[in-house]
């Protein structure tokens, strides 16, 4: 079951990075110090994001109900606040000099807002399961992974507009916008595999293991 929980993360860890595809086309200098401007303030978070879903992917890989969640639950507080501040970061660097650009930035503000405040119910639904009732918590987790899946396509929409056109062009090419390995401090239970890139997670197995669940992994 576990499966899909961590699908949906690895999914979320190239959130902002599918900047990177973009083809670095020569753009207006006013458009690069935007996208400068952004992606500076954005690096942190996207590495905090990267940390997060990676912590959550490697603790679902063997770890207690407990562990999971506490990892989930501390992961999904940290994705919030990254999402927050990436909101921040758009809204101080100003109107985007292209077409639309006011509307751009404030849709991009508004959504990523609202995707902070979505993982922080998340986080909530998380702390209110209860790991000593494993069943329970397996099937609790369940409603996590697919209210999860619906945050992570929020997450991708956020950020869409800002990715295509001048704007994604010129923000491909720095590098606060780069895509960003997990680091090494983001394990939260050694041994279960956090040493895997957060884009291969089919290895993870699901609380319905560690958790005793009748549902198989695969759900």
């Amino acid at each position: 079951m576990n499966k899909k929980l961590a699908a949906a993360l690895s999914g979320g860890a190239v959130l902002v990075l599918a900047l990177s595809g973009c083809t670095a086309d020569d753009s207006d200098d006013k458009v690069n110090a935007w996208a400068k401007t952004v992606c500076d303030q954005a690096q942190p978070q996207i590495q905090k994001r990267a940390d997060a879903q990676q912590t959550i992917i490697s603790t679902a890989a063997d770890g207690k109900p407990a562990d999971i969640q506490a990892a989930d639950s501390k992961a999904f507080q940290d994705i919030a606040d990254a999402n927050k501040a990436l909101a921040a970061a758009v809204q101080k660097a100003g109107t985007p000099p292209v077409d639309a650009g006011a509307k751009l930035q404030q849709d991009a503000v508004k959504e990523l807002n609202a995707t902070s405040a979505a993982y922080l119910a998340l986080k909530k639904q998380v702390d209110a399961l209860n790991p000593k009732d494993q069943q329970k918590f397996a099937d609790g987790l369940q409603e996590v992974a697919d209210g999860l899946a619906k945050i992570e396509k929020m997450d991708q929409d956020s950020l869409a507009k800002l990715q295509s056109g001048e704007l994604g062009q010129a923000m491909a090419k720095e590098p606060g916008c780069q895509k960003v390995k997990p680091s090494g401090t983001a394990t939260a239970n050694p041994g279960s595999g956090a040493s895997k890139p957060a884009t291969e997670p089919s290895n993870a197995t699901g609380p319905s293991k560690s958790a005793g669940s009748s549902k198989s992994s695969g759900e």
